[in-house]
């Protein structure tokens, strides 16, 4: 259960949506868990307990409110402050580590055992990673059936479920209710699906400073790969052609896929891209306690951390933007998937080809794109780590190893390891402080300033990019 609980019933009874995501509320009399910011009644003190996840509460026993749907708060962002054992494994348990490689892929990929990772998992959070796997397939799986009219059988594949029966079971424990009833009363299902493509609604807190996640993605946007046409973000995720359209509360995300197993999958990298689990209130309360940074917090209150939807893939346009316009960077990074990317099955529009693997790169010819023969070298180097030598770029690997694994590659610096784990790694702290922009807008004795905005020293880093007012 939550280590302050005083602190929960207190959010509670204020109902307050800042603390949606963090934990859930489980109120013994009815059965239930809630967001804290459910409109229903106030529980008693004495007739509830909290749990800092919701698989925990639903292994005690406790079904998701109807009404506050906890299932579909956003995540919260204070897992991937940490870099510890119990962070890395639930960020690999919501990015479908487990339903693609089971229980004993993630340990190997966290370099345990099994019964250790059991026991560390229960320990942070009350249940082990099956359980804790189960709940997000039970998510997915509800996400898929408000929001698609995918047939139920095609749901209960998609989201990871080995049988209808063990399908039907899940869904019954965690909310109470059959799939098909879930059906026949839609929350909000969203309009427009077309054939061949999903429809569906991504949770966020608010604020969202849209506007400048958007204009820093478009600057980037890579030809062939991805684009901005006015608030629409289009790209290519492996094979599957995503748009997102920001709404009111919400992202909106057409998913255009060939595999529907792939959709789980697609929609965490789309979470991360957007960054739509970040805390904007806890995020700009540090920032803005710095008065020079407070007229910028004030101007874009809620602003982002792009992430990435593939390490490799953000790492090898870190190396293409070393020491250039990010203009020249985009243009070389055309180049490449020109040259080495996998072509879409069908046609896209403008969208063209997926971003090459490392294996790709490892054993294309990259002359003739435009690189330095250091540059060469250093991407030739990144992608032999990564395809041979067993480097993984992604929210589940061990921060400071690859931090130290990437500073070891010829061409590769502090400010590219930085923006890495910025973007990559999804630190919420990384700042590449050796960056000119950076450095300028900090001025003398800038490192000891920075130190006051952990652990958000990436959000300062995206206001201080955007530039003060």
């Amino acid at each position: 259960m939550h280590e302050d609980p005083d602190r929960c019933y207190r959010a509670v009874r204020s109902r307050d949506a800042r603390f949606d995501g963090r934990f859930v509320t489980a109120v013994r009399t009815t059965g239930i868990y809630c967001r804290p910011s459910c409109p229903a009644q106030t529980p008693k003190r004495e007739n509830v307990l909290f749990f800092p996840h919701a698989a925990a509460a639903a292994a005690a026993g406790f079904r998701a409110c109807k009404r506050c749907r906890p299932d579909a708060a956003p995540g919260s962002r204070e897992w991937d402050v940490r870099g510890d054992l119990a962070a890395r494994a639930l960020r690999g348990i919501q990015s479908g580590v487990v339903d693609t490689e089971g229980v004993p892929g993630l340990a190997r990929r966290l370099a345990v055992s099994e019964r250790h990772l059991h026991r560390v998992l229960v320990a942070e959070i009350g249940v082990g990673p099956l359980r804790l796997a189960r709940t997000r397939r039970a998510q997915t799986a509800r996400m898929l059936v408000e929001h698609t009219a995918l047939p139920l059988s095609t749901v209960a594949f998609s989201a990871g479920f080995a049988s209808i029966r063990q399908f039907n079971e899940v869904m019954a424990a965690e909310f109470g209710c059959p799939p098909s009833e879930l059906r026949r009363r839609p929350a909000g299902a969203v309009s427009g699906e077309a054939t061949g493509t999903l429809t569906l609604r991504l949770p966020m807190r608010l604020p969202f400073a849209v506007e400048p996640l958007l204009t820093f993605l478009g600057a980037r946007a890579v030809p062939g790969v991805e684009e901005l046409d006015g608030t629409v973000y289009r790209r290519v995720v492996d094979q599957s052609v995503v748009e997102i359209e920001p709404a009111e509360a919400y992202l909106v995300a057409r998913i255009d896929v060939d595999d529907v197993r792939r959709v789980a999958s697609v929609v965490a990298r789309c979470r991360r891209l957007f960054d739509l689990d970040a805390d904007p209130h806890a995020v700009d309360e540090t920032l803005r306690a710095d008065p020079t940074l407070r007229a910028a917090v004030d101007a874009v209150p809620g602003i982002r951390v792009p992430g990435a939807v593939d390490g490799f893939e953000l790492a090898v346009r870190a190396v293409l933007g070393q020491q250039v316009s990010v203009a020249a960077a985009r243009t070389m990074a055309g180049r490449l998937v020109e040259r080495c990317g996998k072509p879409l099955t069908g046609p896209r529009g403008s969208l063209t080809h997926a971003f090459p693997d490392a294996a790709a790169v490892a054993d294309a010819d990259l002359d003739g794109l435009g690189l330095t023969g250091a540059r060469t070298r250093t991407l030739r180097a990144l992608a032999r780590a990564v395809a041979d030598d067993g480097l993984v770029i992604d929210p589940v690997a061990d921060r400071d190893e690859v931090r130290r694994r990437l500073l070891a590659l010829p061409g590769v610096g502090p400010w590219t390891a930085d923006y890495i784990a910025m973007r990559a790694l999804s630190d919420p702290d990384a700042f590449p402080a050796t960056d000119l922009v950076l450095a300028r807008a900090l001025g003398p004795g800038g490192a000891a300033r920075a130190e006051q905005w952990r652990p958000w020293r990436a959000y300062a880093a995206m206001h201080l990019w955007k530039g003060l007012p």
